[in-house]
């Protein structure tokens, strides 16, 4: 016992003597001396204002770094009653909301879905994946909405960009193709009516009555309803196939077998023997026309 407290005390006192040793190392060691550069007229910043009212210059050096700011008020910022920062502010904004618009406003979200149930009704479960589902419904999106894309950019996107229009005209031209899509695909007026009534609207003499905020809800329940419809009529002959399966198992005695694996190889050999792929796509996209 008492040999293992002189072990103690020994590496204690070694422990104490680094801590000592490092502290005063880090005090006496030297630091390196900074000094300031002297200031020259040549490192001075100088701020040129031009006479023509286009902006602000401002050119100088900072050491070897030189600077160079320049601001430009032009005419057709001037006009449209937005300066460059606020462009790309905006531009920021709407790339950052660019993938919640293309999912809510156009005709990916139902694709999407009934893939889902395609996926779900076949019994696999990554198979296709996620990746691979998504960027088809993606690419039939931009097939489907191409229409709507070109009118887009006739109609307010080459104009702002020749400086024809303003930017709250061109935001105003662009949703109208869209609010023609979406109005196109409500197929039942009581999603319509429900926000409506939500929103405090009690009549409406035409369709430019309802304001946006209105008609994507409205847009969004009609596209849930009407997959899930799909999704009901594509697992029909699968769930067909679970219960042949199932009895024929039962029958058999052979109940601790699972019916799924079973029935998997002959779902897919059922969606493979109707070209199912090209049947669902074909109907999705009739469906949209």
């Amino acid at each position: 016992m008492m040999k293992c407290l002189k072990n103690y005390k020994k590496i204690l006192f070694f422990v104490i003597f680094g801590i000592v040793l490092t502290i005063t190392s880090v005090f006496v060691s030297k630091t390196q001396k900074v000094y300031a550069a002297p200031v020259t007229e040549a490192d001075n910043t100088e701020e040129e204002e031009n006479t023509d009212g286009s902006g602000i210059n401002i050119n100088g050096r900072l050491g070897d770094l030189g600077i160079s700011i320049t601001t430009n008020n032009d005419e057709s910022d001037a006009n449209n009653g937005l300066s460059t920062t606020l462009r790309i502010l905006i531009l920021l904004t709407v790339i950052s909301l660019a993938p919640s618009i293309l999912i809510m406003v156009t005709s990916f979200m139902r694709i999407l879905i009934v893939f889902h149930f395609v996926r779900s009704a076949l019994g696999l479960q990554t198979t296709p994946p996620n990746q691979v589902l998504i960027g088809l419904a993606l690419f039939l999106t931009f097939f489907i909405m191409e229409p709507v894309f070109s009118q887009i950019n006739t109609e307010a996107i080459q104009p702002l960009e020749a400086n024809e229009i303003t930017y709250e005209q061109a935001l105003e031209k662009g949703m109208e193709p869209l609010r023609e899509f979406m109005f196109g695909q409500i197929r039942n007026e009581k999603d319509l009516s429900l926000f409506c009534n939500l929103a405090g609207i009690e009549t409406v003499n035409s369709l430019d009555d309802i304001p946006t905020y209105v008609l994507i809800p409205s847009f969004i329940i009609s596209e849930l309803r009407v997959a899930f419809y799909m999704g009901f009529i594509i697992f029909i002959p699968f769930l067909v196939i679970d219960m042949v399966v199932s009895a024929t198992l039962m029958s058999m005695g052979m109940m601790m077998l699972p019916p799924t694996t079973i029935s998997t190889p002959f779902k897919i050999l059922l969606f493979i023997v109707v070209d199912g792929w090209s049947l669902v796509i074909e109907q999705l996209v009739m469906t949209f026309y």
